[in-house]
This record gives structure tokens, sequence and C-alpha cells, in this order.
């Protein structure tokens, strides 16, 4: 269904300094904005939540190297209004179609005669927020030209809570903070790469306010332009832009038409209904894979939790000094712990292709690992040599035979010029050999020298790799990449990105506090899907490596792990742990086996940031449900109605719930597993243990 209505407001040229250009609003359901020229010219906006504001009177606006950018003043030529109400139906996703309804405003903008530049805002609001982006269209006096600031501001009417990380210029994966805005400061917290100012801050930004308003900020359809991050004022509450610089301290390199991301703001009075928001995947543009028949969401293990418990190495060999052309890979002394050798990855097929999971991932399958990291090294890895343990066709052959897929793994080491030099042969080794998915990884500074991950240079070699990979029907799963905006839309190839501070941090760091979860749908899962790589059994991690791993663990509980499958959502879902654990819990692994990872329908059932998450989700073409309850580091009991379930038909509830002991420090291991009949006017009680949680499969009983 799409209805359209335009209406066209010509209203000349409404000059600054003259009489001022009336206001002009766009509104649906509870969300209202209101656009405006102040007394100087200057474009601003405002946000509205029934009554309540949600953002106060802001500057808009863009500077330019020339010194003639859209800062003001600037006039009002004429603007136009459209509503839009239509449907859509993802590749995959988290529902079977998606409803796109909204009210747009555009308004087009002309500086003052003497330079007649133009610019027009465009405004799309929706029942749960507004989206807006500047863009230029095709004029004689602008063509190329060079952004050096983004001048838009989210002015906050008060001092809101909010859950955020540092704004760091490469890296995401920080334990969020909960602060008021007038306490945000990131002098404290140690770097992991290249820190912008200490009020900077990384989007998505969740925020409450004291009256129970819950409001998301970030972008959307992050195309050829620098990751936003905002810059906080602890006094007045206001947000202001911060791009992402290149190597020489600008911003953009735009040629007209074009246009920048849209800027997001979600908001509700209801913390699941921020959850279930598609504002963001309705502002990018539609696939643009005309046959997606080759995209298929799934489920893998890997060589790779064992080399996080220092069970086994990346590196065949103990050398350094290594450099990639010259070496004899051949004569280099075997370390004896390489974990990419062949009878270790036949280990791995084997266990998938006993229990139904689709993949096999491989790391440090290729040369280059003895000193690939900490160097600032162009030449690290060629993506397609393998190291002498390693046999490519016969491992091909030997999961072909299982019904089993390899998934590559392409490590750039920040080298990104060399990888884009190599890439297509790299994927042409792919196609020759039977890969069809790759996980890439962009760990350390970038090359080119000076540029960051989340600036205009590595966006567009994202966006250029999944349109590459699309080409050759390859999908992929992005590491350190900027945090997702919804492209999985237009490229649904794209499967998965981390872009946060994943499992893999407790494995080698102080670990991810119990809250870390509940924290991550309302902040960086709003711009699409996470690679968290859940299903640790083995969460006492010191017994993998008694010398290396004293103290550490993962801090959850099994049954949370097991739960995240759920409340984490991506349509690439891995079963992290080795073999060996999951053979001591199989009756525990049987909800991995079990969960889909493709969705026709989602509920969240409750929802509070930092607190705890549930959320349902019916499987694609199935009547078959499954949930996943969390909570922070306190026990927790959620109820939980099942009038989502179809009436008039009778379910088997797998309930894999905290052991009465369980506790995610003192007692991580514990669960019990219990079955019951249910319907839909079921209620089950879950008791949740501290940093623990809950999983549940509800089959219909007719179905067995």
């Amino acid at each position: 269904m799409k209805q359209l209505m335009l209406l066209v407001l010509l209203l000349g040229s409404w000059r600054a300094g003259a009489q001022q250009a009336p206001a002009l609003t766009a509104r649906l359901g509870a969300v209202s904005l209101t656009f405006a020229l102040g007394p100087d010219g200057r474009p601003n906006y405002r946000v509205q939540h029934g009554t309540r504001p949600v953002v106060n009177t802001s500057r808009l606006g863009v500077a330019l190297a020339d010194g003639q950018g859209f800062d003001g003043p600037l006039e009002l030529v004429d603007s136009e209004i459209k509503n839009v109400d239509e449907t859509w139906q993802p590749v995959w996703g988290e529902e079977k179609q998606i409803r796109n309804h909204y009210q747009q405003l555009t308004v087009r903008l002309r500086q003052p005669a003497a330079h007649g530049r133009r610019l027009d805002v465009v405004f799309r609001v929706f029942a749960d927020g507004v989206g807006f982006r500047y863009e230029w269209p095709a004029q004689p006096r602008l063509q190329y030209f060079t952004v050096t600031d983004e001048l838009t501001e989210f002015n906050l009417p008060a001092n809101h809570q909010a859950f955020w990380i540092p704004g760091d210029y490469d890296s995401n994966e920080y334990v969020y903070q909960t602060t008021r805005l007038s306490a945000v400061n990131t002098t404290a917290i140690t770097p992991i790469q290249r820190k912008a100012a200490p009020t900077t801050v990384q989007t998505p930004l969740l925020l409450k306010s004291d009256d129970g308003l819950y409001v998301s900020l970030h972008e959307a359809a992050l195309l050829n332009y620098p990751a936003l991050m905002l810059q906080v004022n602890p006094q007045t509450f206001g947000l202001s832009a911060h791009l992402v610089p290149d190597a020489v301290g600008n911003k953009a390199y735009l040629q007209a038409p074009e246009h920048t991301p849209w800027r997001t703001i979600v908001v509700s009075d209801k913390a699941p209904e921020l959850l279930a928001s598609r504002l963001i995947l309705n502002l990018n543009e539609p696939s643009k894979i005309a046959d997606p028949s080759w995209i298929k969401p799934h489920k893998f293990v890997g060589v790779w939790w064992e080399m996080h418990v220092n069970r086994a190495s990346w590196n065949y060999a103990d050398s350094s000094n290594l450099k990639l052309a010259g070496t004899n890979w051949q004569g280099l002394k075997p370390n004896g712990r390489h974990g990419a050798n062949t009878r270790n990855v036949k280990r791995y097929i084997d266990f998938a292709a006993r229990h139904g999971i689709e993949g096999v991932l491989v790391e440090g399958w290729n040369v280059g690992w003895e000193d690939w990291a900490g160097n600032w090294k162009e030449e690290v890895f060629d993506f397609v040599t393998p190291y002498p343990d390693f046999s490519v066709t016969e491992l091909q052959q030997y999961a072909a035979a299982r019904n089993v897929q390899l998934i590559m793994h392409h490590e750039t080491s920040g080298a990104v010029t060399n990888y884009e030099r190599r890439l297509d042969q790299a994927l042409g080794f792919m196609q020759q050999h039977g890969y069809a998915a790759v996980k890439t990884g962009y760990v350390g500074r970038i090359i080119p020298r000076g540029e960051f991950h989340d600036g205009q240079w590595m966006v567009n070699h994202y966006t250029r790799t999944a349109e590459q990979m699309a080409r050759r029907r390859i999908m992929v799963d992005m590491h350190e990449a900027v945090r997702p905006t919804g492209l999985h839309r237009t490229y649904p190839n794209w499967l998965a990105s981390e872009a946060a501070r994943g499992n893999e941090f407790n494995a080698w760091s102080e670990g991810n506090p119990p809250e870390h979860e509940t924290i991550l749908p309302f902040t960086r899962l709003m711009g699409g899907p996470m690679d968290y790589t859940p299903g640790i059994f083995r969460i006492k991690l010191e017994s993998w490596n008694p010398a290396r791993n004293q103290g550490k663990q993962v801090h959850t509980t099994l049954a949370k792990q097991l739960a995240l499958y759920v409340t984490l959502y991506s349509p690439l879902q891995m079963a992290a742990d080795l073999p060996e654990a999951y053979e001591k819990h199989l009756d525990a692994f049987q909800f991995i086996k079990d969960v889909a990872v493709d969705w026709d329908e989602t509920r969240i059932v409750a929802a509070e940031p930092g607190d705890y998450v549930t959320i349902a989700r019916r499987a694609k073409g199935r009547n078959e449900w499954f949930v996943g309850a969390i909570t922070d580091e306190q026990a927790r009991r959620q109820p939980l109605k099942l009038d989502f379930l179809s009436p008039g038909t009778q379910y088997l509830a797998t309930i894999y719930a905290d052991g009465k002991d369980a506790h995610w420090q003192q007692n991580p291991e514990s669960y019990r597993i219990r079955q019951q009949k249910v319907d839909h006017r079921s209620v089950l009680n879950l008791q949740l243990a501290p940093g623990g949680g809950a999983a549940i499969s509800i089959k219909p009983i007719s179905a067995r």
C-alpha cells in the first residue's frame, strides 16, 4: 500500500533582515518537527513528543573550506510536504515486512544573491522519531567542495541520563558509561586508539529523561561521509556534531549533487518501543542486489576462541621481522600451537556436521601472522597463501562432503591499501575454493597512514568492499569497521559487523560487566546486527591455560549465553566455544542448534537499558518462537505472557534457565532445563540469577 500526497508551498524568497520566514512544521502521531530561520538567517529546528520537548531549538548548517558555507544567513526559497505510507520486505531481518510511514518536509534554502548557492534540508517525521539530512542539488556555483565542519546541534532540554562510550576515531570497543550529561568526561578512560576531545561521545547515544522519555541519537545510511560523533556541553546539555577528520584535518570531499547521511532521533516514552523502531532501516535505500537468493543467514563454529583463551595461536611460527615477499614460509620452524591446521579444522567440520551447524570459520590459515600487529606495516598478508600445515583443497573437499561451508578470514592489520590491491585476487581464490562468506578485520592503525577507521576514506572502503563482494555473490561480516547505520537493507550481503565490545573481551581484559548486554540493544544494535560471538559454555577460562588465564572468566551465566542468541540480533551467529566445551553440555547446546537466525516477527516483551531485556521472536516461515531474557548483576523475576502465540494451538516450551544456585561469578555454569505445555493464555515466571538469563524454544506440539 502506498499513499502519496504532495503539497508545494511557493513562498518566494524570505530574506534575512527582511520579513522573517514563517516556521514550517511536519508531524506524525505524537512527534512533531518545526523548522525556522532565526532573525539572523540561520536555520534551526526543534522536535517534540506530544507536549514534551525532545530537542530544543538547535542550529543547522555545514561549513565549507572556501568560507562560503551554509551556516547563515540563508533565504527560504520554498518548501514541500509529502506523506508516504508503504511496506517492504527485507531480504532477512527481525520481521517479515516493515512499514515505512512518514511525513516529509523539504526546505529549500539559498545563500544571499551575491553567492546564490543552494541547500535543501530534508526532514522525515515518523511516529517514533525524526530523520533529516542536507542535500546539495546540481548547481553551477557549487560543484566540488570540501566540508570542514558540520554545525548540526541537538540541544537537550535537561540533564538526561546518558549511556555512552568515548568518541574514538578508530574504535567502538569500550565499556558503556552511565552518567548524567553534565558528568560526561572521557579523560580517565584509557584510549583504545585515537580518542577525540574529553567530552566527545560516540553514537548511537541513548538518553533517558527524568520523566521517562527515551531518546536515541545516531545516523542512517552513512555513505561517502565521515562518522558522526557528538560533542557534549556539560553546562547547557547541548550536543553538537563532531565529524571524524581525515589525514589533513578535513571532514569530507563532495561533488554536487550530493547529500549527507541522515541524522536520526528515535524517541518513545516506552523503552521496548525504542527497540522496536525501524526508523533507521527505513531511511536507507532498498537493496541493490536484484537476486538475493544466494544470501543465507546461518550459524557457524570456528577456530577462533581457542586462540583467545591461549589454547592455540594464529601464527604458525614464533619468528619475527618477516617480510611477506621473500620469506620461505615452508622453511619456518612450527611452534606446535598453530590452531588453523588441517587436522584441527577437520575436528570443527566434524562437529558442525554432527549438529547441523552450517559453517566453520578458520582464522590464522594464511601466512603473515608472525608480526602482523602493531607495526603499521603495509605488506602483511596476501590472502591466498596458506601455512604449510593448512591444506586448502583437502579441507574444501572434506567440508563439502559433509555439507559444511568453510568461512574465509581476511585480517588486514589496518593495511587497507594492501587489501584493496589484492582484493580481486583474494575473492577469486575464495570462489575457486568454494568459500561463500568472509569475515574481514581491521585491527591496528590504518594505511593510508593518517586515516581513521571512521573517516570518509574508510567509510567508502567498507562500501566498496560490500559492493565488490556482492558482485561475486559473497557474504561479509566486518570486524573493527565503522558502526552500522542500516546499510544492511541496501547491501544485504553485509550480514553483520562487530563495531562494539564483543564477547572476546572477556578472555583478555577485565571483561564486560553483566549489564553490558542489556545496554547494547539500546545503543550499538540500533544501527544494525552485531557479531557478538555468544555461546561460551566454559565460563571460567583458567582451565584452558592456567598460566595465562588466571582469574579470567566470562561475566555471565551459561543460560545467559543462550539467551543472547535472541536478545542480540544477527543473521550470522557463532557458537563461539570449543567443541569439547559443548560436548559436556549437549542438552544445553540443543538450544543453539534449534534457535533461528532469520525471523518473521519480533516482540520486545520487556526492556530497561542497563537492567534487563526480554525478547520473543518467531522463526522465518515457521510457527516456532524463541525467547531470550537477560539481566544485569541483579537477580530478577521476569513474568512472561505468551499472548503472542497463535490462539487454539498447543505448544511445548523448553526452558533453559539458571540453576537455583547460579551466579555469574560464583556458579556460572549452573543451569536447568524443563519442559511444559503452553498456549497463548500461559504465563511463565522466569527467575534470572545475577548476571543470568533464560532461553526458551516454543514449538507447536502437532509439529513434533
